[in-house]
């Protein structure tokens, strides 16, 4: 295995009690396939991978709702996530089953913790079912935030991204049957003591909070303006990993508690499938010593888990691991103006528009309308009215004028100018600003690739029918421009850059060294979409 660091790329895990929808994937998966292709472009070593958050109690409502067993539920929306990652051109390099390594993984983090006393055993109130003889929490009970009052499930509040623990919510009711009259009930179980790590949480947040986007960082000092509640580290529910602890029995571990070894377990996983072979144990490459560069990709709602809890927990492992250089925050994702709903049919699945929409539109609108920083919006009919006179069009104007440059040169190679020199490297710096963690934006990089892609079509459009005189001097600054431009739109428009590298028009990076050139060679450009 190699020793050099590398970016460490994670997206958060989807819980498997469905396919991916739109919304899905506009957040976390775009922005996290898009940087990690950006890192590869510019030579930079990377690890990016993913999997499933099987252990998660929505996975066990889903599956009552649906008359199945969370089991099958689990496993068949683990195939159909895969295969729609794969359909979107998600470059994950692994792709992690949940299986026993997995499970094994995770007793391996919190083993060592539990031993050496960085639980507490606590008696807590929690929602009960009389009918089911069991306790609900997290996914399989719902009422209204104590924060902000909004309709919330347990565990944490989507809206307002705080979380709500045990009897905390207000009206609590069965997400599966709202009918159900619940009581509370009496546990004893094990926590993490967020509040002990107060202060090594405010440390690493006051040198990197001017650095995150808005919303999260009000988030993190509404967060620290209250005490820490704890973490459940156990639950006596039936659905996940059983617990290792002598005080717990027949408990399982908290789904919320699995997400850093899982995620470690996943990155194990791609090395792998790179054909690189582990040195040590599963968590090696997040051992501090190992240098590596630590990206989430998370959505707002993932704020309080893997932005306090996870990085609490990275903590008590005293220096062992590597905490996260940065953490990508987007919001939420409405379809045609109102939140997505599998339970009222208003959802759209990836795999079904793109059975209708090449791939490269789907990815290119999903990124230029990016929910950064706000709720944002995805239209069928603004797709196709964004995608035809942003990208299609100018796109079609571009490929006209290069073919009729094409014909008048043939296969000869053409000079390039000073001047087109440094107009390549003043494009390439434009979209680095787009793409590097300072300021990341998929959207400003999709508006990027338009107002590029509209100059070089004028410039097609100036050559009119012929091409002699200065215009022909200057054929091979254009299609010196033209590769610069594929090359910066490589990340989001990925079978565009596939289809013009078998053409010459693009070899897989996008440096400054790359298009320091005084000739380049004509090539016929690819359609899109």
């Amino acid at each position: 295995m190699t020793s050099q660091p590398r970016t460490i790329v994670i997206d958060t895990p989807p819980t498997p009690n469905g396919n991916l929808h739109v919304g899905h994937l506009a957040g976390p998966f775009i922005g996290a396939d898009v940087h990690a292709r950006y890192l590869r472009a510019t030579g930079r070593p990377v690890l990016y991978s993913s999997g499933t958050d099987e252990s998660q109690t929505y996975v066990l409502s889903s599956a009552r709702k649906a008359g199945t067993t969370p089991e099958r539920l689990s496993g068949d929306s683990w195939s159909a996530i895969r295969e729609t990652l794969r359909l979107m051109g998600i470059s994950l390099d692994g792709f992690a089953p949940y299986d026993d390594r997995y499970r094994a993984t995770v007793l391996d983090f919190v083993r060592p913790l539990y031993e050496a006393g960085k639980f507490r055993l606590r008696t807590v109130r929690l929602p009960y079912s009389e009918r089911l003889g069991e306790f609900l929490v997290e996914g399989l009970v719902c009422g209204d935030c104590p924060i902000c009052l909004s309709e919330s499930r347990g565990g944490l509040c989507e809206t307002c991204g705080h979380p709500n623990n045990y009897d905390e919510l207000i009206d609590a009711r069965s997400t599966a049957d709202p009918t159900d009259v619940l009581t509370v009930r009496e546990a004893e179980i094990l926590v993490f003591p967020m509040e002990e790590y107060r202060e090594q949480l405010e440390a690493y947040y006051r040198e990197r909070l001017s650095g995150f986007r808005p919303h999260m960082a009000q988030l993190i000092r509404e967060l620290f303006a209250r005490p820490l509640p704890d973490l459940p580290v156990t639950y006596p529910l039936s659905w996940g990993i059983a617990a290792p602890f002598a005080q717990t029995p027949g408990q399982v571990v908290n789904a919320w508690v699995e997400g850093i070894p899982a995620v470690m377990y996943t990155t194990a996983y791609a090395a792998e499938q790179l054909g690189e072979r582990p040195e040590g144990p599963t968590d090696e490459l997040w051992r501090a010593e190992r240098g590596n560069r630590l990206v989430y990709f998370i959505g707002f709602d993932n704020i309080w888990f893997w932005g306090l809890t996870h990085l609490a927990l990275i903590m008590a492992h005293e220096g062992r691991y590597i905490v996260p250089d940065a953490m990508v925050v987007n919001e939420f994702y409405e379809l045609e103006n109102e939140k997505f709903s599998t339970s009222r049919g208003h959802v759209l699945y990836c795999d079904e528009l793109l059975a209708e929409v090449p791939r490269d539109f789907v990815r290119y609108y999903l990124a230029l309308a990016n929910p950064e920083n706000q709720r944002t919006n995805f239209s069928r009919a603004a797709l196709t009215k964004v995608v035809e006179q942003r990208l299609a069009a100018p796109w079609r104007r571009l490929a006209a004028g290069l073919e009729r440059a094409a014909e008048a040169v043939g296969t000869g190679v053409l000079p390039v100018s000073a001047a087109a020199r440094e107009r390549a490297a003043i494009v390439l710096e434009r979209f680095a600003l787009c793409y590097e963690l300072e300021g990341y934006s998929p959207t400003r990089a999709a508006d990027l690739i338009a107002v590029q892609l509209e100059r070089l079509a004028r410039w097609c459009d100036r050559l009119g029918e012929g091409v002699d005189g200065p215009d022909r001097e200057r054929l091979g600054d254009l299609f010196l421009e033209v590769k610069v431009l594929i090359a910066a739109a490589s990340p989001i428009l990925v079978d565009l850059a596939e289809a013009a590298a078998e053409r010459g028009g693009f070899d897989g990076l996008m440096t400054a060294e790359a298009f320091r050139v005084s000739e380049v060679k004509p090539f016929e450009l690819p359609s899109l979409g």
